[in-house]
């Protein structure tokens, strides 16, 4: 990577730990926020700042472009319901996303990753920016998992990575080894408090990476975010893939699961 880096900002706290790393990396950073989805406070603390409509790909091109951005990362959540609104996209993205052969969020993304690449801009992967957010196999909560929770977690681990693997979604909701909920376009913590509804207190949640997972996509992450939806949802138990889905917010997630008698496990694949 240059000294200088763009960033396409989504919403969650991802897009600002990229970039207080970044630039105690030494990075100049440019930033494109997604109208509806980037807190707004990024731009209060970066070099350039612009925000974006999400259906103007080619206004975030010339964006980039203006400011000698020739690297950049994605970071955070674009709401993937977007893409049935077609409304949002001006005819310029739509025949850009016409190269693609499917529709599926990940598609969608990859065809933008390369229309971007024949412009100039490298979508380069983000976790050296986030290394300290990924774990060690362990349990880290001070609340340990029950028998019960840890037979749910085996049984939930090898559907959870067949759903990621089939590009379905990278969370699966478990109780009494049943699955109540697997992730759709909704999102982990959407699925979770669904989870919730549907089996009442106790379940027990597994989310992992899909087998081949393109950091440069998508990166699945758990956070402080992450842990309200298990407190609202009445779960008893988080587990996630070590090495490969990082832990955001990570000393204030497990101070606010401990205070909620919420197990914590880190689990290789």
């Amino acid at each position: 990577m240059g000294c200088r880096i763009g960033i396409i900002a989504g919403s969650g706290e991802f897009p600002s730990l990229i970039l207080n790393e970044a630039q105690k990396l030494g990075y100049s950073c440019v930033v494109a926020g997604i109208k509806g989805e980037a807190e707004a406070s990024l731009k209060d603390n970066v070099d350039v700042f612009e925000w974006i409509d999400v259906g103007k790909i080619m206004n975030l091109v010339s964006f980039f472009k203006k400011n000698g951005v020739k690297e950049a990362v994605f970071a955070g959540k674009i709401d993937p319901r977007i893409i049935f609104k077609r409304e949002k996209f001006n005819e310029t993205s739509h025949q850009i996303l016409a190269h693609g052969e499917e529709r599926s969020p990940t598609a969608i993304i990859k065809t933008i990753i390369d229309f971007m690449s024949r412009e100039g801009i490298q979508i380069t992967d983000p976790t050296p920016f986030i290394t300290s957010s990924f774990c060690q196999e362990g349990i880290l909560t001070e609340a340990k998992p029950s028998p019960e929770s840890e037979e749910d977690i085996a049984f939930g681990w090898g559907i959870a990575k067949h759903i990621a693997d089939s590009d379905i979604g990278q969370t699966v909701i478990v109780k009494d080894k049943s699955v109540v909920a697997v992730e759709g376009m909704e999102g982990t913590d959407e699925a979770i408090k669904r989870g919730g509804r549907l089996a009442g207190k106790g379940t027990v949640v597994v989310k992992v990476s899909r087998s081949f997972q393109d950091a440069r996509v998508d990166l699945p992450a758990v956070g402080l975010n992450t842990v309200k939806s298990l407190i609202e949802a009445g779960s008893k138990a988080l587990c996630f893939e070590a090495h490969r889905v990082p832990f955001f917010q990570k000393k204030d997630a497990i101070s606010l699961a401990d205070d909620n008698k919420i197990s914590i496990i880190v689990k290789k694949s």
